[in-house]
């Protein structure tokens, strides 16, 4: 009995740092994953109306990349993306992201004639959990984010009967400084109690902060 409760310690003692490893890399595979799905969907944004989406400037938290990359509508003052998942009224759009950003560049606008602009959707299969619907907490203003559903040192949250929170993505395109010829892409996770900053400027993690 002593022979294999022994057994039993050594496997475990083997077994934890391995499976605490394995939960690591899961973490920052999954981050990694998506931010190569959201560049992918940036640089066919870029392809299609020679630019980058536009950002909302510094510190790139609060950014207008969902609606960019799903595309709108605009009707009766109302921004609606075109799976129907998230919505902005017009009006509120300048007090969310800034006093520079008065609307969204792909948007499809009721007008007559045959060059009625055309928004179109370049973030294929996004799913629920990638995105989050949050209040500025000083303006009681609503918006939508592009984010992870994992823990980090930043959290935009929701409350209600089923809260939920969202670790944003940061994006940069007006004034990068890792990309300076297009733009600074990155989220950061906690992993092992380290802040890890998933980022499109590195293939590898890079450990911030303490």
């Amino acid at each position: 009995m002593l022979a294999v409760v022994s057994i039993m310690a050594v496997l475990a003692a083997l077994i934890f740092p391995i499976a605490g490893a394995v939960k690591k890399s899961q973490i920052r595979a999954r981050a990694r994953g998506e931010m190569a799905q959201i560049e992918t969907a940036i640089h066919a944004y870029n392809d299609k109306f020679g630019h980058y989406p536009p950002d909302s400037g510094p510190p790139c938290i609060v950014n207008q990349l969902f609606y960019e990359l799903l595309g709108t509508t605009n009707s009766s003052g109302l921004y609606q993306t075109l799976d129907g998942s998230a919505q902005i009224a017009a009006a509120t759009v300048s007090g969310v992201f800034g006093s520079g950003v008065s609307g969204f560049i792909n948007c499809s606008r009721a007008t007559s004639g045959d060059e009625a602009p055309t928004g179109m959707s370049f973030l294929k299969g996004i799913k629920p959990a990638q995105w989050l619907t949050v209040t500025n907490g000083t303006s009681s203003l609503q918006f939508t984010v592009l984010g992870l559903p994992i823990p980090g040192p930043i959290i935009l949250s929701t409350s209600g009967s089923e809260p939920k929170s969202i670790n944003p993505w940061r994006y940069n395109s007006s004034s990068p400084t890792n990309n300076p010829k297009s733009f600074d892409l990155w989220v950061d996770v906690l992993v092992g109690g380290k802040t890890n900053r998933i980022c499109n400027w590195s293939d590898k993690p890079i450990v911030v902060g303490p």
